[in-house]
């Protein structure tokens, strides 16, 4: 008998939510972005393919951040360029707050543009910042495969000996922004938190789920009037058990104020401060994520 252990979850848009499949020792995360997602593209005034690749790259972001488990800790996603056109793009999630900038050359590009073609010879970072123990870990793989999504998989696989699967959906519409993706793992010795001993990409129990995670349609993904425990339930209801934590809001975070920048200055001499302000003695900070600006007082 099949077990379907769904509590009341928000539904819908801008929510993301984790499952298990304990007989198969998986994990996953599965997120729909609409408003959230618009409002962090509006700050700049980005071309379609740029924001296109920044969406992708959110999506991602979101459903790794969210694996994390206490408030304070922090993902981070980074791609770099060795001759693309992108020059720099940064996603960051913790505890619900999203967060994305993309840097690019002013080439004017087609619609869509290719990842090779963006970020041609880059490389993906992906730092986890864990609080509770005030660590950091980072991990840098060539910047490889179609989309954001492949190269999710490409790092968990080398860098973490993780098999995964990942899956992004962007689309624009006249509503705005809206973009789903899927994220499922394969958890060795089937615990959490355990020494990852006899990892195997081609376990069978990860290649049934897999299987099943593969037959995910792009339009169920980005679908706002299907909740996300549906999702889940479809592609994997045939399991014994499926356990659904409790959905997660996401919300669009940038951490830049005053007093935070005035913290950053204030790390510099009194004569190297001189010289960043104007003849009103205001410093003129910007804010990447948000495009906003700041006057700090020398």
């Amino acid at each position: 008998m099949t077990t379907r252990d769904f509590a009341t979850l928000p539904m819908g848009i801008d929510t993301v939510l984790g499952f298990t499949i304990p007989a198969r020792d998986s994990r996953g995360r599965v997120v729909r972005l609409g408003p959230v997602l618009s409002r962090i593209l509006s700050a700049h005034d980005y071309q379609p393919a740029l924001a296109q690749c920044l969406a992708e790259a959110l999506v991602v972001t979101a459903l790794m951040g969210s694996l994390l488990k206490d408030d304070g800790d922090q993902l981070t996603l980074q791609a770099q360029s060795n001759g693309g056109l992108v020059n720099l793009l940064v996603c960051d999630y913790r505890a619900g707050e999203l967060r994305g900038y993309l840097d690019a050359s002013d080439t004017v590009l087609n619609d869509p543009a290719s990842l090779d073609a963006l970020f041609h010879g880059g490389h993906l970072a992906i730092t986890f910042d864990i609080a509770s123990s005030k660590s950091r870990y980072q991990g840098i793989v060539p910047l490889e495969g179609t989309s954001f999504a492949t190269a999710v998989e490409g790092y968990f696989a080398q860098s973490e000996q993780l098999p995964t699967f990942a899956r992004a959906v962007v689309k624009h519409t006249a509503d705005g922004w809206i973009a789903g993706g899927l994220l499922l793992q394969h958890l060795p010795e089937g615990e959490e938190g355990r020494e990852r001993l006899h990892v195997r990409l081609d376990h069978p129990e990860w290649e049934h789920v897999a299987i099943l995670a593969a037959t995910i349609k792009p339009e169920e993904l980005i679908d706002p009037a299907l909740p996300l425990e549906d999702i889940v339930w479809r592609l994997f209801h045939e399991e014994p058990e499926i356990l659904v934590e409790p959905g997660q809001k996401v919300e669009r975070g940038c951490r830049c104020s005053v007093a935070h920048f005035e913290a950053v200055l204030g790390r510099f001499a009194k004569t190297e401060r001189s010289e960043m302000a104007d003849e009103n003695g205001i410093i003129l900070v910007d804010c990447a994520f948000c495009s906003r600006e700041f006057a700090i007082p020398e």
